[in-house]
């Protein structure tokens, strides 16, 4: 397994292009509403990145068509934005943005809300933000990879969900996707030890039914649940520090360096 260990001027680049994700989807937020195609939004969040020097990586990334990833309810991840997907009230979605400044990449995503939408959905949505919470706080030097999965699914199967393991956080910095996996259900003290100097993302895919996925055959992209029900998603790149962590795309000052 060839992990990346970055230096000081790499974590740097990968600071400054993750800052840049994260602004992203302040930004994006006002234009989330009742009656706007997803087309639209993936129109603005390409201006806003190529206005600030940067660029989408999932733009043509293995043919993916479009400057960000936008899953709507039962869609898991991978949705592409399209002018005849329009949001209705109640509609939840996940925005996924991935930069690429001076060479380096930064990834995240969240959870958007259209309106009033139902008490499933909402509880739905705060409890893969908490298993996002619960991941970050797992990460420190030596310990487990595998307890940020641990820490995940023990409390989204808690919380009546189930996590999608099809799917998994991933190194990132140097590349769109490196070594290691970072996998959202694992067994305790499983996997390798963390170290100083990585950086990867945590993003549970945390579902209402079924944890299994399947992918659309018409565009070979969108990955649904089997059973129609919703699905939630947050993501953060993370630094492994000396003593604990960094949420690199955290822009509102959600975490203190740890």
């Amino acid at each position: 397994m060839n992990i990346v260990i970055k230096n000081k001027e790499q974590i740097e680049g990968i600071r400054k292009s993750s800052k840049l994700a994260g602004e992203v989807l302040v930004y994006i937020e006002d234009f989330v509403k009742e009656g706007v195609s997803t087309y639209y939004l993936d129109q603005l969040i390409h201006n806003y990145i190529i206005g600030h020097k940067a660029i989408p990586a999932t733009m043509n990334y293995n043919g993916f068509p479009k400057s960000c990833c936008i899953s709507l309810n039962d869609v898991i991840c991978h949705g592409i934005p399209a002018e005849d997907v329009i949001l209705k009230n109640g509609d939840i979605l996940n925005i996924d943005i991935t930069t690429i400044l001076n060479g380096y990449f930064g990834d995240t995503s969240k959870m958007f809300i259209v309106g009033q939408t139902t008490e499933t959905a909402l509880k739905l949505v705060n409890a893969t933000k908490h298993c996002l919470n619960l991941g970050i706080q797992q990460v420190r030097p030596g310990n487990y990879l595998g307890n940020i999965g641990y820490a995940i699914s023990r409390y989204a199967i808690a919380q009546g969900f189930t996590v999608v393991y099809e799917y998994c956080g991933h190194g990132v910095g140097i590349e769109f996707h490196e070594e290691p996996q970072v996998d959202h259900a694992a067994r305790k003290n499983s996997g390798l030890k963390m170290k100083p100097g990585m950086i990867f993302t945590i993003e549970p895919m945390i579902n209402e039914g079924k944890p299994r996925v399947r992918v659309d055959e018409s565009d070979g992209w969108t990955a649904r649940t089997v059973d129609n029900k919703l699905s939630a998603q947050f993501e953060h790149t993370i630094l492994v520090t000396e003593t604990g962590y960094e949420v690199l795309t955290d822009v509102v000052s959600e975490y203190e360096i740890s």
